[in-house]
């Protein structure tokens, strides 16, 4: 859906603190005005015998009660993904210097997803694991850390945990992907998959101590030729840049050294390697540092921004019959009144304002955001969406109303006949008309919901055009500006 023609144009750059301020602050104001319109439709369906509310509205708004929660508690969350045996949990405990998550020599250790709080300070602030993604604890930090561990993405139960997946990801801000060893197809796919959160991904190479050939570019250009040989993937810079790609020892392997006495005598003893997790904990720390606020945002208004969707449609689907009651009122109106005025000039400007009248009244019904200056730019929406059947309406309504007015001007039964023709044809094309700009106006309504001044949309929009190129975000901006029907970018 193309959005209005006013929000097409770039606002003013502002300094990266206040601008990311402002954007928690923006995000919390969309949702919580989403929110509001999931209650009233509660209220709707309740007060309506026999009808009620699809189940996945419900988690919609159960979700963006969850996302609202987080972004008032400044909650960045990281998911780690990976395939089984790759030590994503070993990752986490390097991260957290405390071995909070089960670790161990067989698969799947890791059964459901598990969140845990991280304090990069570290100070060993962390919280019990938890199998539960939504609750959230308040603190008085700016910006909090959770991480969530997650099954190896090639276990059991295939579909359930594609579902698992997506589930999470969604909830995330950031993404790190693990690997160990050379990438397999069903790493480079699972990778592939996970983009499409278009949510931003760090590649992390864990047991770097048992590939110490290993480079980063060496990775990249692993995952350049696995890109090559998979039909219809996604480009590979869009996945990820070789600056994105980290290289750990999260439990590295105990050595055997050879240690020898001052009196000759010799024995063996092994010795664990220190941990290398120094470079993934200064890579998160820069991306929350530099644009932490702006991944939380981002991610509410795309989750408010889906939901909304969703929501418009349900509400237009509940007031079908009294919207469809209130077009027709408004066609029958308009049509009486263009065939009765015998002045051309008064057909057209009242038309106008009818259809004007009617686009508010359908977005009061529907409880859809548009201000009477919005009213004015839905209007050259719709022109343009459907302006060759507006624009035979006016044609006709000219040539028929100066037809009518001479006719008017007449004394005699036949003049009296030819304007009653022309009345009664002007008037059935002016109600057709108005029945056509009532529908549009259904489509636009629905599809433009999130396009207010407190939109998701509108929102999502301003941040993309104030993104540093030397973000980890960057890479996204095309792909949501494609998605909202944005110019390029």
């Amino acid at each position: 859906m193309t959005p209005p023609l006013s929000l097409l144009t770039d606002p003013p750059k502002q300094s990266i603190p206040d601008s990311q301020e402002t954007q928690i602050t923006r995000a919390r104001a969309s949702l919580r005005q989403v929110l509001n319109r999931y209650s009233a439709l509660f209220r709707l369906a309740k007060n309506r015998p026999g009808v009620t509310v699809r189940e996945p509205l419900r988690q919609d708004m159960e979700r963006l009660s969850t996302t609202l929660s987080k972004l008032e508690n400044r909650v960045i969350r990281i998911a780690v993904f990976g395939l089984v045996s790759r030590g994503k949990s070993a990752v986490l405990n390097a991260l957290i210097g405390q071995n909070v998550l089960p670790t161990g020599p067989l698969n799947g250790v890791t059964r459901t997803p598990q969140v845990v709080s991280w304090s990069p300070s570290g100070k060993g602030a962390v919280t019990s694991p938890s199998t539960s993604l939504s609750p959230l604890s308040s603190g008085a930090s700016p910006l909090q850390v959770e991480l969530i561990d997650t099954p190896g993405l090639d276990e059991i139960d295939g579909q359930a945990r594609a579902q698992m997946a997506e589930d999470v990801a969604r909830q995330s801000d950031l993404i790190l992907f693990v690997v160990a060893g050379d990438i397999t197809r069903t790493e480079y796919q699972a990778l592939c998959n996970l983009r499409q959160s278009q949510k931003p991904l760090l590649l992390v190479f864990n047991k770097i101590d048992l590939y110490p050939e290993q480079t980063r570019q060496m990775i990249y250009e692993n995952l350049q030729r696995l890109a090559a040989r998979s039909r219809g993937s996604e480009p590979l810079q869009n996945l990820l840049s070789a600056d994105e790609i980290v290289l750990v020892a999260a439990d590295p392997a105990p050595l055997q050294v050879r240690v020898e006495q001052s009196d000759g005598r010799v024995f063996y003893e092994w010795e664990t390697p220190p941990v290398q997790i120094e470079a993934l904990k200064q890579k998160i720390l820069e991306i929350i540092q530099r644009e932490g606020k702006t991944l939380l945002a981002l991610n509410a208004l795309v989750q408010s921004r889906e939901a909304e969707s969703r929501l418009a449609s349900e509400i237009l689907e509940l007031r079908q019959p009294e919207a469809e009651a209130l077009i027709w009122r408004y066609a029958r109106y308009k049509a009486i009144a263009i065939a009765l005025n015998p002045i051309a000039f008064f057909d057209l400007v009242g038309g106008a304002f009818s259809d004007l009248a009617m686009i508010r009244a359908l977005a009061d019904l529907y409880g859809l955001p548009i201000t009477r200056h919005e009213a004015g730019k839905i209007w050259k929406t719709i022109l343009l969406s459907s302006g060759s059947l507006l624009l035979s309406e006016l044609g006709s309504g000219i040539v028929l109303g100066i037809g009518k007015s001479a006719a008017a001007g007449l004394d005699s039964s036949t003049s009296f006949s030819a304007y009653a023709g022309i009345a009664l044809f002007q008037g059935a094309i002016a109600g057709y008309g108005a029945y056509t700009v009532g529908r549009a106006a259904q489509v636009y309504l629905e599809q433009g919901c999130s396009w207010g001044p407190q939109g998701a949309s509108t929102i999502i929009q301003d941040i993309l055009s104030r993104l540093d190129s030397n973000t980890i975000i960057y890479r996204l901006r095309q792909e949501l500006s494609q998605e909202l029907g944005l110019p390029g970018m």
